[in-house]
């Protein structure tokens, strides 16, 4: 079987399954009622097939209260690549991409003063804001299949 048909820790997970875990860990410890109306699912049972999901495949977890819980321990495999600020979940790169938007932006700009600089300037600028910005993109790509 491969990773995302298997079940047990490790499993890869996607679509709703992935958008309750994203919930719960955004939210805390959540009861079964709060996933179905926080993700506007039309049955509990639905929501429930999705938090077991998550607890076969080592994601979350039940305390004695019947609550789930998102389990840190495996977020970081999960959300390799993103960061998380406040409740909102960005890839790390965006702040990469921003901070060199704006120097190649500084540079090409003070560059006019002194045009023996520009192609150089504007050669390798490009290059590196491309690389930057496609892989921010690619991954901000994945998150949005999540959701």
């Amino acid at each position: 079987m491969s990773r995302a048909q298997g079940s047990g820790p490790g499993l890869e997970i996607k679509g709703n399954t992935l958008r309750v875990y994203l919930y719960v860990l955004q939210h805390g410890p959540c009861e079964l009622k709060d996933v179905q109306s926080g993700l506007q699912f039309s049955t509990a049972s639905l929501a429930s097939y999705h938090l077991k999901r998550l607890i076969d495949a080592g994601y979350a977890s039940q305390d004695g209260y019947g609550r789930y819980l998102a389990t840190k321990d495996t977020t970081k495999q999960l959300l390799e690549g993103y960061v998380k600020v406040g409740a909102v979940v960005v890839p790390q790169l965006l702040f990469v991409a921003v901070l060199f938007t704006a120097l190649v932006g500084y540079f090409a700009y003070m560059s006019v003063s002194t045009p023996a600089y520009l192609p150089f300037l504007a050669g390798s600028s490009l290059a590196l804001v491309a690389v930057v910005w496609y892989e921010t993109v690619r991954v901000w790509r994945r998150l949005a299949t999540w959701k």
